[in-house]
């Protein structure tokens, strides 16, 4: 039997910077560099001229003046959308218990320093009356009521579809959102800190996943985060920031924009003092039944369980 002859081999393709490859002849495999990789040639590349030096030659994904230019505003809103979503389609998360909440209600331990006089109220350049030291010190109990919801939905662990449900979501900051992550990193649970970049407030606490540790730059992409995933929502007292947040998620369920979920308001008594609910009724710009869109509650242990009655988390047990 005669031997099949073999073509004689030819010499490499040329590749990058006249370096010989072998031609790859599978099928699948992607016949592109990666951007990656191409960037890497770009910077490895010997020429050094007036051309290569100007801005102009820049590969347009490395140009950081080009991208924060104002005509680039679009792209980097859905750089804003898409960054965070990729990590968090990665992470396996399927949905998310948002938590609310002001970022100057002290925790227990800084509420005992403020009584002891050692500590400044909020972080607050000019110091608050007594009064109003009181009420902030009185408000450390929803620290510690967010820190219990977030640490029960992270104990949890409820997994459907494959993905995980409620992973806890805050701000990133200080207070109550500190409380949120922190309640969850107690549960062993990852839990995300969507940050806004401000002059204060900037650094993300301690207690949030690392790998879910966003930074963004737009407010309405950073709420937008807030609720595409969302679940469930639990309002914590807090300032305008709050207020904007919470009014927003009431206004997209109200105009059928989103569907409903459970929307907890903790403390009675602090809602009632900064907004009249019924007089909105009553003047007939909301309807009677859109009060009906959020639950007072007090407990962590009372808007878990309203959560899993919405969802019919836990079968229900005869009798």
């Amino acid at each position: 039997m005669s031997q099949r002859t073999q073509p004689p081999k030819k010499p490499g393709i040329p590749g990058p910077h006249g370096k010989p490859q072998q031609p790859d002849r599978s099928l699948t495999p992607r016949k592109f560099f990666k951007a990656e990789q191409e960037a890497a040639f770009s910077e490895a590349a010997p020429q050094d001229t007036e051309q290569t030096r100007h801005p102009a030659y820049r590969l347009a994904f490395q140009d950081t003046d080009f991208l924060l230019g104002e005509d680039l505003r679009p792209v980097r809103f859905q750089l804003e959308l898409l960054k965070a979503e990729t990590l968090l389609d990665e992470g396996n998360v399927g949905s998310t218990l948002v938590i609310y909440g002001s970022a100057r209600i002290p925790s227990p331990e800084e509420a005992k320093l403020l009584q002891e006089g050692a500590g400044r109220a909020a972080d607050e350049a000019e110091p608050l009356s007594d009064e109003t030291v009181a009420r902030l010190i009185a408000k450390s109990r929803y620290y510690e009521e967010a820190r219990r919801l977030a640490f029960l939905a992270g104990e949890a662990a409820i997994v459907e579809d494959g993905k995980r449900q409620f992973v806890v979501t805050s701000g990133g900051g200080p207070s109550i959102m500190e409380a949120a992550n922190r309640g969850a990193h107690e549960a062993g649970a990852e839990s995300i800190g969507l940050n806004i970049v401000l002059p204060h407030e900037q650094a993300p606490n301690e207690y949030v996943t690392p790998r879910f540790s966003f930074q963004f730059h737009y407010f309405a992409l950073r709420k937008m985060h807030f609720l595409l995933r969302a679940r469930a929502v639990a309002v914590f007292p807090g300032g305008f920031g709050t207020l904007d947040e919470f009014f927003e998620l009431l206004t997209l369920i109200q105009t059928g924009k989103m569907k409903p979920i459970p929307i907890l308001l903790f403390g009675e008594q602090f809602w009632n003092r900064v907004i009249n609910f019924q007089a909105l009724a009553e003047e007939g710009v909301i309807s009677q039944e859109d009060l009906s869109l959020f639950r007072v509650v007090e407990t962590a242990e009372q808007a878990w369980e309203r959560i899993n009655k919405f969802y019919q988390i836990y079968p229900k047990h005869p009798g």
